[in-house]
């Protein structure tokens, strides 16, 4: 999110820094605009089915 954000503003790495797990949920902050907000999940979609998997125990890598 920080890299992809920084190509439209520098002050994105101040609002897109923080992700994580608690058991199996994954937490991401967002930035406080819609617009930001849009474009941090924009940037980690494709990372999402992955991310799943993980959280579920599926760790073997699968080539698509």
């Amino acid at each position: 999110m920080r890299a992809e954000g920084r190509i439209k503003t520098p002050l994105a790495v101040l609002s897109r820094s923080v992700a994580g797990t608690r058991a199996r949920t994954l937490i991401v902050t967002l930035p406080g605009s819609p617009k930001g907000a849009v474009e941090s999940l924009d940037a980690i979609a494709g990372l999402l089915q992955h991310i799943v998997d993980l959280l579920e125990g599926r760790t073997e890598h699968v080539p698509h």
